[in-house]
C-alpha cells in the first residue's frame, strides 16, 4: 500500500515513533501495552519536544491510527498491545522508517544529526547512505514524506524534516538555539566528543530498562486479586 496517508497530529507521530523505536531497542516488550506506550510518548530523554500525555490520549490516538492501519492491535495475555505497520502502509524500507521514526522523535535534524540519533534503530554506513534514503522519502511518486528545510544563517548544514503531520511551520524550520560556546582556548577532543555520546545512550537504554520494569510491576500488580 502507498496511498497518501492524511496528515498526522503530533501525538499520532509520537506514538508511532515510539512503537518503531522499542520494536528495534527492546524487541522483548514489543508489541507495546497502553501503558508502556504512554510512557515511552511522555519519555524525557531522546524527545522533541517534550510531552506528557495520559493513557486515554494515548488510546484515542491509537483509535485513529488503526483506522488508518498504521497500527495494528493483538491480545497479549489479560491486556492489548500495539504494533505499527509502517513499512506496508507507506511502502517503504526498514532503513527509511528508521529516519522517518527519528525525525517523528526528534524534530528536524541534520545528516549527521540522524545518522548519530537512529543508530540504535538502523546503523547506516556514512552520511552519504543517510541522505540517500532521505532523498529517496523526498522523490516518493505517492507524495514526499520528508522534505530538506533552507538552511538558517550561520548553520553549516541544512535540516530534515518529516511530513507526516504536514509542511513544518515556519517556527520548526527556524534554527535551534545557539548552544553556549566553550571557553576559549577549551576544545572537546572527538574522543571525549564519542565518550559523552555513548555515556547518553547507555543512561537512555538504562532509563528504558528501568521503565519498562515499573510498567511490567504496576500491571502484575493489577492482575493480583
Amino acid at each position: 500500500m502507498s496511498s497518501k496517508v492524511p496528515a498526522l497530529s503530533l501525538l499520532e507521530t509520537r506514538v508511532l515513533g515510539v512503537l518503531v523505536e522499542k520494536q528495534r531497542t527492546v524487541p522483548d516488550t514489543y508489541p507495546l501495552t497502553l501503558n508502556a506506550l504512554a510512557a515511552g510518548s511522555s519519555q524525557k530523554t531522546s524527545r522533541d519536544p517534550v510531552m506528557s500525555v495520559t493513557e486515554a490520549e494515548v488510546q484515542a490516538t491509537i483509535d485513529r491510527l488503526k483506522l488508518l492501519s498504521l497500527v495494528e492491535e493483538s491480545s497479549g495475555g489479560r491486556v492489548m498491545r500495539y504494533a505499527h505497520n509502517i513499512e506496508r502502509v507507506l511502502d517503504v524500507p526498514s532503513q527509511a522508517v528508521a529516519l522517518l521514526a527519528t525525525l517523528m522523535l526528534r524534530g528536524p535534524q541534520t545528516v549527521g544529526e540522524l545518522r548519530i540519533n537512529s543508530d540504535r534503530l538502523h546503523r547506516f554506513a556514512d552520511g552519504s547512505a543517510v541522505e540517500a534514503f532521505l532523498h529517496e522519502l523526498a522523490g516518493r511518486g505517492a507524495g514526499a514524506l520528508v522534505a530538506e528545510l533552507p538552511r538558517q544563517p550561520g548553520a553549516r548544514e541544512n535540516r530534515w524534516a518529516h511530513l507526516l503531520s504536514g509542511a513544518p511551520a515556519p517556527s520548526t524550520a527556524t534554527a535551534p538555539a545557539a548552544s553556549p560556546q566553550p571557553a576559549i582556548g577549551s576544545v572537546v577532543a572527538p574522543a571525549e566528543l564519542a565518550a559523552l555520546k555513548d555515556s547518553v545512550r547507555r543512561l537512555e537504554d538504562e532509563l528504558d530498562a528501568l521503565k519498562r520494569q515499573v510498567a511490567m510491576l504496576r500491571e502484575e500488580l493489577g492482575r493480583e486479586p
